[in-house]
């Protein structure tokens, strides 16, 4: 079950637990954000990231990090030591807005490398797979657009 399924059924996990004593408030209060839809846990059962954190009402707020490649420079060597860099000093969650050629290989690394949280932008690999196969970043259809919700 999820965070939030929990959090319907009046169940408070060791997650919540865990995060709300983090944040200085109580448990029961951060299963009742969850429960409203004013709060959610950024944490992803495909991945067990040490450091999960929320966001939301009553909540601190969180240092968010922007990584990724771009069409110019395509490095996931480089996109590791920016994840490195941006959780030694402190960021909450990371985003990885990549649209460099090998997109899919510098998420999944970033994904395996990350202690906290990992956003992306969909989209954003859709574009880049449609320029790739038809030379713009516009030609895509829904069927493309489910291929990379499904893989991400």
């Amino acid at each position: 079950m999820t965070q939030l399924e929990y959090a319907k059924n009046n169940k408070l996990t060791p997650l919540m637990k865990r995060i709300a004593l983090k944040e200085g408030i109580s448990p029961k209060a951060l299963l009742h954000n969850i429960k409203e839809g004013s709060a959610v846990i950024l944490k992803n059962r495909l991945h067990n990231f040490k450091n999960p954190c929320a966001v939301g009402k009553g909540l601190a707020t969180k240092v968010n990090a922007n990584i990724g490649t771009s069409t110019d420079k395509s490095s996931i060597c480089e996109e590791i030591n920016k994840l490195k860099t941006a959780i030694k000093h402190g960021a909450d969650a990371v985003m990885d807005l990549s649209v460099g050629l090998q997109i899919k290989k510098t998420r999944e690394a970033v994904l395996r490398e990350s202690s906290i949280p990992v956003g992306t932008v969909p989209i954003y690999e859709i574009a880049v797979n449609s320029n790739l196969a038809s030379k713009s970043p516009l030609a895509f259809d829904y069927f493309d657009m489910l291929k990379v919700l499904e893989e991400q």
